[in-house]
Parts: C-alpha cells; structure tokens; sequence
C-alpha cells in the first residue's frame, strides 16, 4: 500500500496544511493546528523581522510537532527573514510570490523542507527544476494573491499532477473533507486551505472580520486589481471605490494610490470592514461557524473518511 506522500515528507497525521495567510495566521493559529494532526504555518508576509521571531519561538514552545513558515520571496526584509529561520531551525518553508531559485539551495542546505505555491503547470515545473520538496497548486477561487491564469483548481489539479513528479498539494477552494476528497481523487496528495482557517478561534484575524466571513454568500468575493497583483476579496466599500476608478478608466499608478500601504491590515487585522482590503476566498460562503483548529480538523476528517464510504455504496454511483 502506497504511504501518503505529503503525511511522510511533513511526519504529520493527516495531510491537511494551513495556509500561511497575512495577519491571521501567527504562532496561536500553526500550533493549533500542528497539536490536531496538520501542518500549522506562521504568515510572515505581515511581520517584521523581529515579529517574526517572537512568533517562531512561541510556536517551538506550544507544540512538540512540525510547523513551517510562509515566506513571500518579495518581501523587502527576506535575508533577515531567511537568518532568522535557519537560526531558530524551522524545518519546513513555504515559499511564494517570487523565483523559488533565489532561497531554495540554501534553505535546503540547512536541512529545511521548501515547498513553493504556484497557479500554473509552468511554474510548478519551473519549482521541480529549482529542487523544491513539492509543491502547491492553488487554484484562483482561492483569497487573497492570486494567480494571473485564472484556471480553477478542478483543472489546475490533473495538469500539474500529470506534470511534476513530486508530491502535490491543492489549494484554492477547499474548505471541509468533501472537498478534500475531490481533490485527492483528482490527484493530490494533500490539501491546503487558507479561508477554512481564518474564521477559526486561534485565527489572529479580526473579530469583525471572521462574523462577516460568516455572512458570505456565493459571489460576494471579487478577484480584482489583476494590473498589480490579482487579489480576491470580499465586496466591500473599498472593492466598489476600485470599481468607479476601473470605471473612470484608471491608471496603473491610481490603482497604487487607492491601494495604498496597509489596507490588508486595516480590514483583516483591525477590523475596519468598510475601507479595509477583506481578503477571502470563494469557499467562504460555506462557513457557518467559527470552530476551534482542533475541531475544524475532526470534523474534516470525520467527513472525508465517512464520504468516501459512502461513494462505495451510494446508488448515484452505481451505473
């Protein structure tokens, strides 16, 4: 019998990782997840050098099992980042928004796993060629930074897989063991959710903002601002302010000067849901209730091994 590729190359339970999203997921959030038989990961695309060790000390301290940290490789401080997790010896990283090259030698010579987030077959190659440990396929239905090849993840998946020889995790979308599931059957071997997780206890997103995660209802999220970098987020005043400049046909520096610095952090972190930038994926409107990581993970599990029972006996699939 064939061992789950990603369960082995983590030493986790279950082969579910969280997403490490800007200015929701800290050390509370990955060692909560990590303690429940996933993959936690620290966000530290929204923290300072110093911020980020703090966080990857108190994560050492609140769990016993493997953590990673996200690592946007243009962040404007990434040598310090990168000194930081080679010191404190943080045995997984996730890279993106950058060349997988630039970082992946010398965080592997340093015994770390790298695993790069991609949108697309040619960069999950390019990631292979660079000797990433595997790779996520995220698909756009996904929040936050996006892909500009807009290919869902029902399609991405079986590309990918059909491209690279090492290990896939699909993200984009998936938000509870049904979808999980699908995305094994169509060749992953793990999942990644990001959205399932910031309307989660130990989130450090804003309280405001996970009540009207909530809310969400399909076709809220809006994937926008595709001059700059695509960004899906939730329809708020400042998506709409976005829309009238798109109207007004705006340029790429107005765009800028509406963007801002910090717009992220006011809405997910502060709370200000009417000019703040509301970063959240399309499986938002399945959300109903903020759970604790521990239960967000049984109840995830107990509906992917209870589905795929059922596939073996339901008629529907009897033809």
């Amino acid at each position: 019998m064939r061992e789950n590729r990603v369960v082995e190359l983590f030493g986790i339970k279950y082969p579910i990782i969280q997403a490490g999203m800007i200015w929701c997921s800290g050390w509370k959030l990955a060692s909560a997840v990590s303690n429940s038989g996933g993959l936690g990961i620290i966000g530290s695309g929204s923290m300072y050098p110093d911020v980020l060790k703090k966080h990857i000390i108190k994560c050492k301290k609140a769990t016993n099992f493997p953590f990673a940290v996200n690592l946007p490789l243009l962040y404007p401080n990434i040598e310090e980042h990168i000194s930081t997790i080679i010191e404190h010896k943080v045995p997984i990283v996730f890279t993106s928004a950058g060349n997988p090259n630039a970082w992946t030698k010398e965080l592997k010579s340093n015994n770390i796993k790298v695993v790069h987030v991609v949108s697309s077959v040619k960069f999950a190659l390019k990631a292979e060629l660079c000797g990433v440990d595997a790779v996520v396929a995220e698909g756009f239905e996904a929040g936050g930074h996006n892909g500009r090849e807009e290919t869902t993840t029902l399609c991405l998946i079986p590309d990918v897989v059909n491209a690279v020889n090492i290990p896939l995790i699909a993200a984009g979308g998936i938000v509870d063991g049904k979808s999980m599931l699908s995305a094994m059957i169509l060749g992953a071997d793990g999942v990644q959710m990001g959205t399932r997780f910031v309307a989660c206890k130990e989130s450090s997103a804003h309280e405001s903002f996970k009540n009207l995660v909530l809310k969400a209802k399909e076709g809220d999220t809006k994937l926008t601002l595709k001059e700059l970098t695509p960004v899906r987020m939730l329809n708020n005043n400042f998506y709409n302010e976005i829309v009238k400049l798109y109207q007004d046909n705006a340029s790429k520096e107005m765009l800028l000067n509406k963007l801002g610095k910090g717009r992220a952090k006011k809405g997910m972190f502060e709370g200000d849901l009417i000019n703040g930038e509301l970063e959240i994926g399309q499986a938002s409107s399945q959300i109903k209730k903020i759970h604790s990581a521990a239960q967000i993970i049984k109840e995830i599990m107990n509906e992917f091994n209870k589905v795929k029972q059922q596939i073996n006996i339901e008629s529907k699939f009897n033809f």
